[in-house]
């Protein structure tokens, strides 16, 4: 009961302790993310297929890099559980809205009232394999980017923002791979009819294609975790996790 009691503590103290513009970024990246991942991009080609949740995915993986370098592995680990958990609740009251009586209106179209509502209920309610594959997904991947994060961070002699950038560099683009082969294997591959290929070549890509928005917008992650060590942002954290150390030595 103990232990139990001091793990909600640590979860408390840390989300006290992140910045809520970070949390509340994340939480809503990982929300829009799973949900943008209902549509497909028409890629022209028969070979390549991408969806939309490429549009937000690479923050949430951005930021999970910034509370990995401020709060470390578990930090991080903790905050995407929490978002994930968010999304699960956010997801059951789309679910519950999608059966509400009523009319969007979009569907406000002569002749296809029904049809075009019946789909965006679809879209919200978004159906139970879209939600598992998201969330197993998602768990895998931000574990290992976490984890990647810091191994090759630790195997980097300079600590600047060298050290920053290739180890966000290279743990998201393994993570991101794994993110997206699963949710392609998990849900398009048996439910929206895509090939091995289509998946493979999803996976490979929307990997390269976040590695881009990441190598863009590292510069920002950078500049954000050095302003939290500078004004001692999260510090509060920090010295629990010491203290705790100190208590079991």
């Amino acid at each position: 009961m103990t232990k139990v009691k001091a793990f909600f503590t640590e979860i408390k103290i840390l989300l006290r302790s992140i910045p809520s513009l970070i949390t509340a970024l994340f939480v809503t990246a990982v929300v829009s993310m799973n949900l943008l991942a209902n549509k497909s991009i028409d890629t022209g080609t028969t070979w390549l297929a991408l969806d939309c949740g490429i549009i937000f995915s690479w923050l949430v993986f951005l930021l999970m890099d910034v509370t990995t370098k401020r709060f470390g592995v578990r930090a991080a680990n903790v905050l995407s559980i929490v978002a994930l958990v968010v999304n699960l609740f956010f997801s059951a009251f789309y679910i519950a809205a999608s059966y509400i009586p009523g009319i969007w209106s979009q569907s406000f179209v002569e002749g296809s009232e029904g049809v075009i509502n019946f789909a965006l209920d679809g879209t919200f309610r978004s159906s139970w394999f879209v939600i598992l594959g998201s969330s197993v997904a998602f768990v895998a991947s931000a574990f290992l980017n976490n984890f990647l994060n810091v191994m090759f961070g630790k195997m980097l002699k300079n600590k600047g923002f060298l050290a920053f950038s290739v180890s966000c560099y290279a743990s998201t683009v393994i993570a991101q791979f794994l993110d997206n082969i699963l949710f392609a294997f998990i849900v398009s591959y048996h439910f929206f009819g895509w090939t091995p290929l289509q998946c493979v070549t999803c996976a490979a890509t929307g990997a390269v294609a976040e590695l881009v928005f990441e190598v863009v917008f590292s510069p920002v992650g950078y500049r954000v975790v050095n302003r939290m060590k500078e004004e001692g942002v999260g510090q509060q954290y920090l010295d629990y996790l010491a203290a705790k150390k100190e208590a079991k030595a």
